[in-house]
C-alpha cells in the first residue's frame, strides 16, 4: 500500500484556509458531561461560535479512547466535515501519551477511507506519533480482492507543533514516514499467502528491497546451504518442494560505531511437520514468517535513516510440511556450527532455523544481536496477544523491553531459568528441541537459543506469537492481519545504539 501524501502547515488558520480538505479533525479529551476539545481546536471551535464540545455531546461523543465522531460543517468551514477522535483520559500533568495520539490517529485514519485529503488541527500533541498513527491505521491490504472497497484517505495535512523549530518538525515527519514505510513492508509480507511468498520468493522480494535501498545481499540456496552445513535450515525445509534459503541483507552507514545482527524467524509456511497441527486456525501460520518480515524491514529503515551503524538482517527461510522427506521426531541434526540436536517435535521448527542464523550472525563479531520471531504458543498463554515476551542477556533485555514499551509496540522482560536447561537434554544430541513438557514453554525456547549465542555477547531474543498477527477486528493502528511488531520496537533500540553505543 502506498503511504497518503503528507504535508504541513505553519498554523491551523492557514491549514484551514489553504489545504482544500474535505475533512477536518480535531482530538477530544474525556470530561464530564461533554467531551473536552483538545489543543489546536479553538479556530474550529470558534467556526461553531465556541459551541463545538456541546453540539459532539449531543451526538454521543465522550472523548473516549478512539471514539470517532463525524459532524457537518454546514458551511462553517470550508471542508464539510469535522471529524472528532476520542484521545482518551489526559494524565495528572493534562497531557496525553504519544501512543494514545497514534491509536487515535490510527482509527480517524480507518474512518477517513473514501476520503481524498483531510487536514489534522491539533497543533500541540506528538506529530510524530500522529503520522505513524495516521499512516499505519490507514494500512489495507488489498493485493487479492476484486472489490477493494473504499481507497485509503489519499492525503493528509498537519498543523505542525507551536512550540520547536520547523526543521524539527520536518525531521520528524520525514522519520515518521519512514518508519510507517518499513512496517508497510512487513505487514505486505506477511499478509501475501504461502503459495505466493515461499523461500525463494521472499528470498526475491529481499532482493528487490536490497537493490532499491542500495544494500548488500547475500542467499544461499539448499546446495549452499547443505555444502556448508546449515543442518537444522535443511531439516525444516526438508518436506517442502519448495527448498530453503538463508538471506542475509546487511546496511552500512556512514561512520558505523557498532555492529548490530538481526535474526528473523522466516517459516513461511508452518504445518507443524510430522508432528502437524489441528486444521483449526492452521491459516493463522502464513504468519509464521513474521520475524523475518521484521528484520528485514528493519534494516531497510535503518538505511533510510541512515543510522551510523552496521545491521545485518540474517533470514532463514523454509516450509514446514510434512511429507517423505520430511524430518522425524527422533532425528539427529547437525546444526551449523558443530552441535548436535535430537528432534522430539517437528513442530518446535523455528528455534531450529534460528539456531543456525545465529550462530552464522555471530561469526561477524556483532556488538549486539536482537533475534525475533513468532515462536511459542506459551508466549501467548504467558502474555497475551499484544505482548511480547523478551529474553536474552538481562541488561540488553531490559533495554529492548523498555524501549519495546516506549514506542507502544509493548514487552516485557522474561527470566531464562537454568533449571530448565537439563530439561533439554538429550539422550542421543548435545541437546533436545523440546523439554517434553509444557511447562514454561517460551523460556525453554529462548534457553534453546541462548546455547547458539556467544558468551558474553548482548543478546535480546523477542517472542512475538501473538503481537505479530491479528486474528481479530482493527483497533487502534493495527490492522487485521500482520501488525509489523517489532519493526518500531527494534527501530528505537538502533537509534538508541546510535546514540548511547
Amino acid at each position: 500500500m502506498t503511504l497518503p501524501k503528507f504535508a504541513l502547515y505553519e498554523n491551523t488558520e492557514t491549514a484551514l484556509g489553504k489545504s482544500r480538505a474535505e475533512a477536518v479533525v480535531i482530538g477530544t479529551l474525556q470530561g464530564g458531561k461533554a467531551p473536552v476539545l483538545a489543543p489546536g481546536a479553538e479556530a474550529v471551535d470558534a467556526a461553531f461560535h465556541g459551541k463545538l464540545a456541546e453540539v459532539l455531546a449531543t451526538l454521543g461523543a465522550t472523548g473516549k479512547a478512539e471514539e470517532v465522531v463525524k459532524l457537518p460543517t454546514l458551511g462553517k468551514l470550508t471542508a464539510g466535515v469535522v471529524y472528532a477522535v476520542g484521545l482518551g483520559t489526559a494524565g495528572e500533568d493534562g497531557t496525553v501519551s504519544p501512543e494514545q495520539i497514534r491509536r487515535a490517529g490510527g482509527a480517524v485514519a480507518r474512518s477517513l477511507a473514501g476520503t481524498a485529503r483531510a487536514v489534522f488541527v491539533p497543533s500541540t500533541l506528538d506529530l510524530q506519533a500522529a503520522v505513524e498513527g495516521v499512516a499505519l491505521g490507514a494500512y489495507k491490504f488489498t493485493e487479492y480482492k476484486s472489490d477493494a472497497g473504499d481507497a485509503p484517505v489519499s492525503a493528509v495535512d498537519f498543523v505542525q507543533p507551536a512550540d520547536g523549530p520547523a526543521r524539527a518538525h520536518k525531521a520528524a515527519l520525514k522519520a515518521a514516514t519512514a518508519v510507517a514505510e518499513s512496517v508497510i513492508i512487513a505487514r505486505d509480507l506477511i499478509n501475501t499467502p504461502p503459495n505466493d511468498l515461499f523461500p525463494a520468493s521472499f528470498a526475491e522480494r529481499a532482493r528487490k528491497l536490497a537493490e532499491d535501498n542500495e544494500l548488500e545481499y547475500e542467499v544461499l540456496d539448499e546446495k549452499a546451504l547443505k555444502r556448508k552445513g546449515f543442518g537444522g535450515i535443511l531439516g525444516v525445509g526438508g518436506g517442502s518442494s519448495r527448498p530453503p534459503r538463508l538471506v542475509r541483507v546487511t546496511y552500512r552507514g556512514p561512520k558505523a560505531g557498532k555492529k548490530i545482527a538481526l535474526v528473523g524467524k522466516g517459516i513461511t509456511f508452518d504445518s507443524g511437520g510430522i508432528s502437524i497441527k489441528p486444521a483449526a486456525n492452521m491459516d493463522h501460520m502464513t504468519s509464521d514468517m513474521s520475524g523475518a518480515a521484521a528484520v528485514l524491514a528493519s534494516v531497510v529503515l535503518a538505511a533510510k535513516l541512515k543510522y551510523p551503524l552496521e545491521v545485518t538482517a540474517n533470514i532463514p527461510l523454509a516450509e514446514n510440511l510434512p511429507s517423505g522427506t520430511s524430518y522425524r521426531p527422533g532425528d539427529v541434526l547437525n546444526m551449523y556450527g558443530g552441535k548436535t540436536v535430537e528432534v522430539l517435535n517437528t513442530d518446535a521448527e523455528g528455534r531450529l532455523v534460528l539456531a543456525d542464523a545465529i550462530v552464522r550472525a555471530v561469526e561477524d563479531d556483532p556488538d549486539y544481536l536482537i533475534d525475533t520471531a513468532t515462536l511459542t504458543g506459551a508466549q501467548v498463554v504467558a502474555l497475551g496477544n499484544r505482548t511480547a515476551g523478551i529474553m536474552g542477556t538481562d541488561e540488553f533485555r531490559d533495554r529492548v523491553a523498555a524501549l519495546a514499551r516506549a514506542t507502544g509496540e509493548g514487552g516485557w522482560a522474561m527470566p531464562l531459568p537454568d533449571e530448565l536447561r537439563g530439561d533439554l537434554d538429550s539422550r542421543l544430541a548435545d541437546l533436545a528441541n523440546v523439554t517434553g513438557h509444557r511447562w514454561g514453554g517460551m523460556l525453554a525456547a529462548g534457553i534453546f537459543l541462548r546455547e547458539f549465542v556467544t558468551d558474553g555477547l548482548p543478546w535480546a531474543h523477542i517472542d512475538v506469537a501473538g503481537p505479530a498477527y491479528n486474528t481479530g477486528g482493527p483497533w487502534g493502528y493495527t490492522s487485521k492481519g500482520g501488525t509489523g511488531v517489532p519493526v518500531r520496537t527494534i527501530a528505537a533500540v538502533l537509534a538508541d545504539i546510535a546514540e548511547n553505543g
